[in-house]
């Protein structure tokens, strides 16, 4: 089962081990994690589950669709060449490892 590090505003980190072709979000949603609000529930019509990709997974995963890039538009929190929406980052085991970042602020 791959693993998936996410790291909390306050930089607390958890190792989540999550179903292949499940979402980041619904992993870091049923863990509990802090810093996630997913409103819409992984629908791409919210933004509140904004991440920040760590660098060296950038290259490993597909880019954004044109959705994910307006939605990218709406996020509270900064946005970075390497923000995400984590409803859109579906686990495959080629990501076992992969480490988000959760903003400080969704909404």
């Amino acid at each position: 089962m791959p693993r998936v590090t996410c790291i909390e505003p306050d930089g607390h980190t958890r190792t989540l081990s999550v179903d292949a072709g499940s979402s980041v979000m619904r992993a870091a949603v049923a863990a509990g994690v802090d810093g996630i609000e997913a409103q819409c529930g992984g629908l791409l019509a919210c933004a509140t589950c904004h991440c920040y990709v760590q660098p060296p997974w950038l290259d490993r995963l597909p880019p954004p669709s044109d959705d994910e890039n307006v939605m990218l538009g709406n996020v509270a929190a900064e946005r970075r060449p390497n923000s995400r929406l984590s409803c859109q980052l579906i686990v495959t085991p080629a990501l076992d490892g992969l480490t988000v970042q959760f903003p400080e602020r969704q909404s």
